[in-house]
């Protein structure tokens, strides 16, 4: 009857029939009655008792089914083991008795008992049947015992009994039935529970096979954990928590930081450590240490490849700013020529008198390659031409907004930050339109802002309180031209209001003469200033890193393993937890990397809360983004719905092509599984994970009215689609470009040291008679500039293990579904497809913002790319 139940779910003729799951190739099922024994003696076997699936009752005759254990180990040291054990047989005794254990459960249940079936234990051998199938993997062969009416198994148990954890990788069973486990097994002394793992097929909830049912339930409810305790690093638990671990309070009340999340302060949640608190305030939790390491969830961790790749970064960093910082202390970190910043990207080695066997071991490490925008065009400070083809092709192309209307208007509380009204006014800018007025620009949609002032002015007195910061809240106007190129035409410069009588805005235009291109230039970097923190806090960690945890979370934590929509989010969360963690530790925390080498010093974390208040997951797709910032309208005559007010706009016209292909996908996919709303609102897994993600999530928003519903298959497919633009093509747009666009420091500098004189201040004299060393004083130092290099050159690294968008390597999981199987095969063409037309786009000489003499061409969002630093390529997640 339960099987009769299954093939009317499952619309199929037979669920153990051998074309829903065997290739053409392979045996059927039934070939194991063949290999049939008889057993002389009752065999009293103890399987295993795991809640209510019980071992199969004694049966005079069985089955023997071939398996292949894949497993990870370091094949250096399992050979050294297995030299001592031929020497020592003890030792193989030993050995034998540790290993791993595995059994199969069916996907059924005896009849006779209602339970599960499960086969006896089937024990590897570590000294027997070794194929080493590469540097970190060999493969054993194992025999399983089971009863012949055992029907298709569903899911392994596996215990292991060695000393050490193991990374399981894959189970086959039958040269057919594959589990892909990816997993670490703990020692069974540390986790005394047998793990579960799933075959590769794909099942809702309501179409879950009867024998697998309280193990998928099981399954869950571990990953899930009580909430309480240290974790540690061979948990397997996902829990939320608020933002309290980013302050050292107990190092002086110079190192606290306000928890974030509450009222307060909203915030995304994390992935919970549940380390002690501090000694000194009880609200935040200690930093991470060698006795209590910086927690992810063991299968979040990075690989072996990964790690290295991220080490060596670190280590070249270490290096580069080891003698960077014995060369500035000798001779000053001041900049005192443009030579000394291009310097920096030369083979400097020989400048610094040490050791010939460290110059040896490290000829690489002391020098940087030259960045796409410094090898291609060699001037010193920023054009005109080239600040504007940034805003749209540049590593933050997200900020950009049509101005519409002129003065703009400040949402903050008057009373506190001044008049709401910009200083602007239309003599400042009437002269660059093309002979229309200001309001006829507007109407023909002309005009366009960069808008820093609300962001940046509430924390103004905190960061110009620094020594070394300086920064204005700035608005940037640009003209679009007939060239589809945009023209900046007049900047705004605030500071918080001292007094009623001393003007606090301040409009710098295009220069007229040498003082006023001078201070034009010191303009411009001061708002690129901006942009760089807003990039690299907002929209680079807060749009996607930070908001993105809590889905994740909520995804292991609700979506069983064999859920379709887990299987399909799969790929688009590897290594996010872990990324995000370290980002914690190193670098958006107390005196961390974003603190000492962007402008917005200790006030940096607070700036994202206060952005957080103003995300809107609903306007995270690429469409709603376009058209909230207003370089886009709705129009379904056009082949992405939309229509592009800005033509030549190289982030936006590639990135419409990876949003429609991922949505075509994600169409398919959903609608597969969901023919209905009947099965969206009959899934308890997944009407679980997306309240999850909102209510406990993103708990501080959890009452606005712009979330999404989730009722219908078509409800469903705008957010799986949100969540796999912002985990790829989002990301990599505002990540991967960041040494080649950031790392010229004059062009782009994360912070600045100097405000723009005017004729009353009292370093106007010497701006005057030096205006080129005004502006190199005003840059940061040459020390801080290295070790910016080095970060900017590790964030944008892609390690050899990246899997990319299109990449599936994979697809054995729907091999009984060709509908799903084809859909991906689409896609990934589609990727190839979306690679030859940005190459086309990026030589076309009429798109002046991505081609012509000295521009680089936009390739942050070609899919694929090699290793490396290589400005391009679409990683499948937020991985780095």
């Amino acid at each position: 009857m339960a099987a009769t139940k299954i093939n009317e779910i499952l619309g199929s003729k037979s669920f153990f029939s051998d074309t829903h799951f065997l290739s053409h190739s392979t045996p059927s099922w039934k070939s194991w009655e063949r290999r049939a024994v008889q057993v002389r003696k009752p065999m009293v076997t103890k399987l295993m008792d795991l809640d209510s699936v019980r071992s199969i009752p004694k049966t005079p005759t069985q089955s023997t089914l071939s398996g292949q254990v894949t497993v990870g180990y370091d094949v250096k040291e399992k050979m050294k083991e297995l030299m001592v054990q031929w020497w020592d047989s003890s030792k193989a005794a030993i050995d034998a008795r540790r290993g791993v254990s595995l059994q199969l459960v069916s996907s059924d249940v005896d009849p006779r008992t209602g339970k599960p079936m499960v086969s006896k234990e089937a024990v590897i051998e570590w000294s027997r049947d070794l194929i080493i199938t590469g540097d970190k993997f060999i493969t054993h062969n194992v025999q399983f015992l089971v009863d012949t009416n055992f029907g298709e198994p569903g899911a392994i148990l596996v215990t292991n009994k060695d000393q050490k954890e193991l990374f399981l990788k894959s189970v086959t069973i039958e040269h057919s039935l594959r589990f892909d486990c990816e997993s670490w097994v703990q020692p069974d002394k540390l986790l005394s529970e047998k793990r579960i793992f799933f075959c590769n097929k794909a099942f809702l909830p309501s179409e879950t096979p009867v024998g697998l049912k309280e193990l998928r339930k099981r399954e869950l409810r571990e990953l899930r954990g009580n909430g309480d305790g240290v974790r540690v690093s061979s948990d397997r638990i996902y829990d939320y928590d608020v933002y309290n671990d980013l302050g050292h309070p107990d190092k002086g009340t110079k190192f606290a930081r306000p928890v974030l999340g509450g009222e307060r302060r909203p915030y995304p949640r994390r992935c919970r450590t549940g380390r002690p608190s501090t000694n000194s305030d009880p609200k935040s939790e200690a930093p991470a240490d060698e006795s209590m390491p910086m927690y992810v969830p063991r299968d979040e961790a990075f690989g072996d490849v990964k790690r290295q790749t991220v080490d060596a970064g670190s280590w070249k960093a270490m290096v580069n700013n080891f003698f960077s910082f014995l060369k500035h202390s000798t001779e000053g970190e001041a900049v005192s020529s443009f030579a000394d910043i291009n310097n920096l990207y030369k083979q400097c080695r020989n400048h610094w008198h040490i050791n010939k066997m460290i110059k040896d071991s490290t000829a690489d490490a002391f020098k940087f390659d030259p960045p796409n925008i410094v090898s291609r065009d060699a001037s010193c400070c920023l054009r005109d031409d080239e600040f504007g083809r940034l805003t749209l092709a540049g590593m933050n192309p997200v900020s950009i907004e049509r101005l519409e209307a002129f003065p703009p208007v400040s949402k903050l509380e008057t009373s506190v930050y001044g008049p709401q009204e910009s200083a602007f006014r239309e003599e400042h800018i009437i002269s660059q339109l093309d002979g229309m007025s200001v309001q006829q620009a507007i109407e023909n949609k002309k005009l366009f802002i960069l808008d820093y002032h609300d962001v940046y002015l509430p924390f103004l007195n905190i960061i110009n309180a620094n020594s070394d910061r300086k920064a204005y809240a700035t608005r940037t106007i640009f003209f679009l031209t007939k060239l589809e190129t945009l023209k900046p035409i007049a900047i705004e410069l605030s500071l918080p209001p001292m007094n009623p009588y001393t003007p606090t805005k301040r409009v710098i235009t295009p220069p007229v003469d040498a003082t006023t291109c001078w201070q034009w230039q010191l303009a411009k970097a001061h708002v690129c200033s901006n942009d760089s923190g807003a990039h690299e806090l907002i929209q680079h960690w807060l749009r996607t890193h930070a908001c993105m945890e809590p889905f994740i979370i909520a995804a292991r934590r609700n979506l069983s393993a064999m859920h379709p929509i887990h299987k399909l989010l799969h790929p688009h969360m590897r290594y996010t937890l872990d990324i995000n963690a370290r980002a914690r530790e190193l670098l958006i925390s107390a005196d961390g990397i974003i603190e000492s080498l962007f402008s917005t010093k200790e006030s940096s974390m607070e700036i994202t809360s206060f952005a957080y208040g103003n995300w809107r997951f609903d306007m995270e797709s690429l469409p709603a983004d376009l058209i909230r910032r207003g370089i886009a309208e709705p129009d379904p005559t056009e082949p992405h719905g939309i229509k592009l007010l800005i033509q030549d706009y190289p982030y936006a016209n590639d990135g419409l092509l990876i949003w429609s292909a991922i949505e075509r996908l994600v169409k398919d996919y959903v609608n597969f599984y969901y023919p209905d709303l009947i099965h969206i609102r009959s899934d308890p897994e997944l009407n679980a994970w997306y309240y999850e993600s909102i209510n406990v999530g993103h708990a501080d928003l959890r009452h606005e009215t712009w979330w999404p519903k989730l009722l219908t298959p078509e409800d469903l497919v705008p957010i799986l689609t949100t969540l796999i633009w912002i985990s790829s093509a989002q990301h990599a747009a505002l990540n991967f470009g960041q040494y080649h666009y950031g790392a010229y420091i004059p062009v782009r500098p994360p912070y600045m040291r100097r405000l723009v004189p005017n004729e009353e201040d009292p370093d106007y004299p010497s701006f005057v008679s030096d205006p080129e060393g005004y502006f190199l004083s005003s840059l940061p130092s040459l020390k801080d500039m290295t070790v910016l290099m080095s970060v900017l050159d590790i964030l944008s690294t892609h390690s050899a293990d990246e899997e990319y968008l299109g990449d599936r390597k994979d697809l054995s999981t729907w091999k009984g579904n060709p509908e799903i199987t084809e859909a991906f095969n689409r896609f990934s063409m589609e990727m190839k497809k979306i690679k030859k037309e940005i190459e086309i786009r990026n030589s076309d000489p009429k798109l002046r913002n991505r081609c012509g003499a000295g521009v680089s061409p936009y390739q942050l969002l070609v899919p694929s790319s090699e290793p490396g630093v290589s400005c391009r390529g679409v990683p499948n997640s937020i991985s780095i």
